[in-house]
């Protein structure tokens, strides 16, 4: 039973995001939209492949590898290794059934499908019944910006492992790009807008990017929470504490209360940085402390519980 009736939003990329996003279809289900990023979208060997869509839609169908939290469970290599053999790039890893997935998108998307068909088609197929929406169906490629010049997203964090360090970072396509038309069936029945723990910039700022989800998240009229991805200083898992030193903002749920400024209406952080409640209220935003690290099924509902309770809080003091 959720704290909320009605129709709930998450924001979400990324493993974490993938987290919280399972722990709130677990209680909305079919109530729950997820908007998902793409701007880490690229094609190899010719395919397609969209990898936050994948890690979203892997952990809501169960098939996710839990010890990388990406992929498939169970994976096999044999495509890989065939490809190193014969001198193609290897440095993305795409696992044999998870190659499935990208062939089959490839061939849809070009045969004139849009991203929405072709995601639920395959969340149909994987038996998800939350609505998975790529956040447009045009293209946006975030652009890493380095000493050495820009980078693709993909090549920063997969093939160098993000080590060089980041100077600015830029949505490449998504000021031409169009919100998700889906979104449009959604209006007035939102009952809360999720942000979840994904990194704020490589997750969810394509997302922002794309014109017009900004006004769209606040025209909804009901509260928009987010869950800090920093803990204790560190990021969960990825490169937002480096990312966010690099472009000079403090590496913690500070920083990420003044990320979100203006857009988040309350913020959730973790016991450990309670100290750090006055400094986020003083951005503007309610807090609310509970423990945020999601180590099993269980952890995440329990976050996902807490999320829509504090969103309950604050649905009588949003003034819009």
């Amino acid at each position: 039973m959720s704290e909320l009736a009605g129709h709930v939003v998450a924001l979400a990329g990324g493993v974490g995001g993938a987290k919280l996003a399972d722990g709130l279809a677990k209680l909305f289900g079919e109530q729950l939209t997820v908007i998902v990023n793409t701007g880490d979208d690229f094609t190899h060997l010719g395919l397609h492949i969209s990898p936050d869509l994948d890690t979203v839609m892997y952990t809501h169908a169960g098939i996710a590898n839990p010890q990388t939290g990406w992929g498939i469970a169970g994976e096999t290599w044999n495509f890989l290794g065939q490809v190193e053999r014969l001198g193609g790039p290897a440095w993305f890893r795409l696992g044999d059934r998870d190659l499935a997935t990208h062939v089959l998108r490839s061939k849809r998307l070009a045969a004139g499908e849009t991203h929405t068909a072709v995601t639920a088609a395959l969340c149909r197929a994987l038996g998800v019944t939350t609505t998975l929406l790529p956040m447009s169906d045009d293209p946006v490629r975030t652009i890493i910006r380095t000493d050495d010049g820009e980078l693709p997203f993909q090549d920063y964090f997969v093939r160098l492992g993000c080590a060089v360090p980041v100077r600015a970072i830029r949505y490449d396509g998504a000021a031409a790009a169009r919100l998700n038309p889906a979104l449009g069936t959604l209006g007035g029945e939102l009952s809360a807008i999720i942000v979840c723990p994904s990194n704020p910039y490589l997750s969810v700022d394509p997302i922002l990017a794309v014109p017009g989800m900004r006004a769209w998240l606040r025209a909804q009229g009901c509260p928009i929470v987010a869950v800090s991805p920093i803990v204790g200083g560190a990021a969960i898992k990825g490169p937002a504490t480096k990312i966010m030193t690099e472009l000079g903002a403090p590496a913690s749920a500070v920083g990420i209360a003044r990320h979100y400024a203006g857009l988040v209406d309350g913020l959730v952080i973790d016991g450990i940085d309670a100290a750090l409640a006055p400094q986020i209220t003083a951005e503007g935003m309610a807090v609310k402390v509970a423990p945020t690290v999601m180590s099993n099924s269980g952890d995440r509902v329990a976050l996902a519980r807490t999320v829509l309770a504090f969103a309950g809080e604050l649905a009588g003091a949003i003034v819009r």
